[in-house]
């Protein structure tokens, strides 16, 4: 027998020694108990921004104390669910490692790899769609609204939820933190894995979303919705990577009302209600402390000082991000070992799947 089909033979054999020792825990027991695992991911699709950063990334930062198990993905199988420019997202997989180690997620306490580096997801995703049903996937609200931006949408953006259900589901994920826009995806693989548990075994957790009490920070342009990447004006945003100069500007020319006091009242003032909820982010005060502290300060003054104190939270991310953008080789050894420490979690749970399901 060759080399390497014998190789092939011993690690199916071995995959199936650890599939069974796996199930014989798991399966028809309802009442298993999972460990505690935190998983959440982002997209390569450009610089993050302070609407990223403070509602996702520094919470990620949190969860690493808090918690003894944390996996970020860099989910790059989820970009191109539009078109993408191959050198273009090489680049953003390089620059959002970069950027997530420079704002604080530590590769030795957490997991921070690469989703397509990782091939069982893909796998994991397929057998989970052969569960859904088309009408189940129609009802998001997500599809609804990217289906009806453009002629002929992508399968992608369709299935997507099923994949983001697998990159949870394949670490057995038990708590996920996203923003409210994501509930309904959540959901979805909470139903999933109640589907795959009934029909082949008890194997994957029901996992709980988890919140940050932050509130959302909004466009600077059109304060009624939520920052964003994809929106056509830059001054929409702010992204981690801008200079000094450029957030004063771009708070500067962030969307208030005609009213020069300073309240805090999304419905009526969503414009300076957004900019006093980002100093909360900031600084971790309610928005009566800031309103009260800020007495008598017309809202060109607040810019200013909101300005500050951005620059002074924004700075070292800048500088240390680029710092590591000169060093291509540690990023590569981050993703590389990320990816390892991935696949030691995914390679018996998908074992698992595929002993249930037949394959194996």
């Amino acid at each position: 027998m060759a080399l390497s089909s014998r190789f092939m033979l011993l690690n199916v054999q071995s995959t199936r020694r650890l599939a069974k020792r796996c199930l014989c825990s798991s399966i028809n027991n309802e009442n298993v108990t999972f460990p505690e695992r935190v998983f959440s991911g982002i997209q390569p699709t450009g610089i993050p921004h302070i609407g990223n950063y403070f509602g996702a990334i520094k919470n990620w930062i949190r969860l690493q104390d808090t918690h003894s198990s944390v996996m970020y993905s860099i989910v790059d199988l989820h970009s191109v669910t539009v078109p993408q420019d191959p050198a273009i997202l090489r680049e953003n997989i390089m620059s959002m490692t970069a950027c997530l180690l420079a704002c604080g997620i530590d590769p030795d306490r957490g997991i921070l790899f690469q989703q397509s580096q990782v091939p069982y997801h893909t796998e994991l995703a397929w057998i989970l769609g052969c569960q859904c049903t088309l009408s189940r996937l129609a009802h998001l609200p997500t599809w609804k609204e990217k289906s009806a931006a453009t002629k002929d949408a992508l399968l992608g953006l369709y299935t997507y939820p099923v994949l983001q259900a697998a990159d949870i589901l394949l670490y057995k994920g038990t708590e996920v933190p996203v923003g409210e826009d994501q509930f309904c995806h959540i959901e979805l693989a909470r139903a999933l894995a109640k589907l795959f548990n009934n029909r082949f075994g008890h194997l994957f957790p029901q996992p709980s979303i988890l919140l940050t009490d932050l509130p959302r920070i909004k466009s600077f342009r059109q304060p009624d919705k939520k920052m964003s990447k994809s929106e056509a004006n830059p001054n929409s945003r702010i992204d981690l990577t801008d200079s000094p100069d450029e957030i004063r500007r771009k708070v500067k020319k962030a969307v208030v009302d005609s009213h020069s006091e300073l309240t805090y009242d999304t419905d009526n003032r969503p414009g300076i209600s957004n900019l006093i909820g980002l100093e909360c982010a900031i600084t971790q005060k309610s928005p009566s402390q800031v309103c009260e502290e800020n007495t008598g300060v017309l809202t060109g003054q607040y810019k200013l000082k909101l300005a500050d104190l951005l620059i002074e939270e924004l700075t070292p991310i800048r500088l240390q991000m680029e710092r590591l953008l000169s060093d291509r080789h540690h990023l590569s050894g981050v993703i590389k070992k990320g990816r390892d420490r991935a696949m030691e979690i995914a390679e018996p749970n998908i074992a698992e799947v595929k002993s249930l399901v037949g394959f194996m």
